[in-house]
């Protein structure tokens, strides 16, 4: 599997490519775009991205991003970052997301099971301060995301994942 190690705004960046069809300079260029997105219009989340996480990771994974507290890693999923169908607001978006968590993580260092959905609920409105800074062409599905989510049960809003099942999708 072909590993890719750089920097991206200050950032370890570790790019794992699984794909044939996807030009690692794609997944560069796109994530460079939404790392430029929360530079511009969420400084201060840019700030504390840079401070609370030590590395991104862009692979394969079942869902679109993830955050590793042991390693304060962010991860962002590959085929996401690329698939023209989103844009580059809704990666930084998720990138947003999981730059909470790490915040939360530092922040409060403990167990986050017991507070779940109130964490995902923090994410979410972080998510919807970043889409509400966006220029109005670019806010509509960052911020339509975010207010769906937020409206969502504890249930909704933090679902238990069967990972065993997640991974046989992606694999499958």
């Amino acid at each position: 599997m072909p590993i890719t190690h750089l920097a991206l705004h200050n950032l370890p960046v570790t790019i794992a490519n699984t794909e044939p069809g996807i030009d690692t300079g794609d997944v560069v260029h796109r994530l460079d775009e939404s790392l430029a997105l929360i530079a511009r219009y969420a400084p201060r989340r840019y700030r504390r991205l840079q401070q609370d996480v030590d590395e991104m990771v862009v692979q394969r994974f079942p869902c679109r991003g993830a955050f590793f507290p042991d390693h304060r890693a962010i991860l962002t999923e590959l085929t996401f970052v690329v698939n023209r169908s989103f844009a580059p607001a809704q990666v930084a978006a998720s990138i947003v997301h999981e730059a909470q968590h790490a915040r939360i993580a530092r922040v409060l260092r403990g167990d986050v099971a017991n507070r779940r959905p109130r964490e995902e609920r923090l994410c979410r409105k972080a998510e919807l301060e970043f889409g509400l800074a966006l220029p109005l062409a670019e806010r509509g599905p960052v911020v339509e995301r975010a207010r769906a989510s937020l409206a969502l049960e504890d249930q909704g809003v933090a679902p238990e994942i069967d990972w065993e099942e997640a991974w046989r999708r992606v694999d499958g």
